[in-house]
């Protein structure tokens, strides 16, 4: 009897081995490594607003939790270090929307804590100076997307008591804004966009309570919008697609590095997740390795990307970091 119990331990335990042998190796090793910046200078804030000249990135207005800001940050990259420059001109605001023109930075939209806006500002970074451009001929807003793509730059989406689709473009030469294309997805705010290519790449927000899941490229080319495989798609027959194939957020980070496209966070969640518009197809990366967060800020420089600031309930963050997606993940370098 002591013989056969002791036959039967070594089994259990040579089965033990075996299945948490087994469990390691089928445990997938995410790609992917973040490393700690220096930290924004300014204080640390969401649903801030950004553009990037040059190797610059310029981070604007936001919110504390306490009060809306209309200070202006830049960030040099190569140097890593913060300067502070002159002061947005509007009112204070948060959730407000950018892109960068010809050299210039523009801002405008946004919420100010009574009212949704619609006025817009140039930033000339040679002169350190703001001046108020034509407002935005749509209805005033918040929660907007601004890019540019191809020379052209575009708000579109937000909310303004509705969710909204419209989408209209700027011209700097005649200061003047027009209603172009929109697509034929669902209406959205908090959404995200990222360019690939002078294609833009419309993704994710939220609409009465519900996630987006579709998702559209806009070629300014032809100024058309074309349908991508929803984020959240589970078919049985496309093994690019799984249980854990699930993207769909609102108020996330997005910026592209080297042809393809990543978006990150959101709803205090630490993911981030990489497309490729050559197969259509998104891949886990590593997670970040600093809190998780919503309404921070997404951007890249020179093919580097960057994801900062942000809040996670009351807690609100002034840290930022640098992703490498082909790095492997190192706990040592921050």
């Amino acid at each position: 009897m002591t013989i056969l119990k002791g036959r039967t331990l070594i089994t259990l335990l040579l089965m033990g081995l075996v299945f948490v042998s087994c469990s390691n190796d089928d445990e997938e090793e995410l790609l992917g490594n973040w490393i700690r910046k220096s930290s924004f200078d300014g204080p640390a804030r969401s649903s801030a607003t950004s553009f990037v000249i040059g190797s610059y990135a310029y981070v604007a207005t936001g919110y504390t939790g306490d009060e809306y800001l209309k200070d202006l940050w830049a960030y040099n990259s190569d140097g890593d270090y913060w300067e502070q420059k002159a002061d947005f001109t509007g009112v204070a605001r948060s959730s407000a929307s950018g892109f960068e023109l010809d050299g210039n930075g523009y801002i405008g939209l946004g919420y100010d804590g009574t009212n949704k806006l619609k006025d817009f500002y140039q930033y000339n970074p040679d002169s350190n100076s703001w001046t108020q451009k034509a407002d935005f001929t749509g209805t005033a807003r918040y929660s907007a997307v601004g890019f540019q793509v191809g020379g052209k730059a575009y708000f579109g989406t937000g909310y303004d008591g509705n969710y909204l689709k419209d989408f209209y473009l700027y011209d700097a030469t005649s200061d003047s804004w027009t209603q172009i294309n929109g697509f034929s997805g669902n209406k959205r705010r908090n959404a995200s966009v990222f360019t690939i290519d002078d294609k833009a790449y419309l993704v994710a927000g939220i609409n009465n309570g519900a996630y987006q899941v579709d998702f559209w490229m806009f070629d300014p080319a032809t100024d058309t919008w074309t349908k991508k495989r929803d984020i959240d798609q589970d078919d049985d027959d496309d093994e690019s697609y799984n249980d854990d194939y699930v993207i769909t957020r609102s108020n996330a980070s997005s910026f592209s590095i080297n042809g393809l496209g990543y978006l990150a966070c959101g709803e205090s969640s630490k993911t981030i997740w990489e497309y490729n518009p050559s197969t259509d197809i998104w891949e886990e990366k590593t997670a970040l390795e600093g809190s998780g967060r919503t309404d921070a800020i997404g951007f890249s420089i020179n093919e580097r990307g960057f994801v900062l600031l942000g809040r996670s309930g009351s807690s609100y963050y002034d840290d930022v970091w640098e992703f490498k997606p082909q790095e492997e993940q190192n706990d040592d370098d921050n």
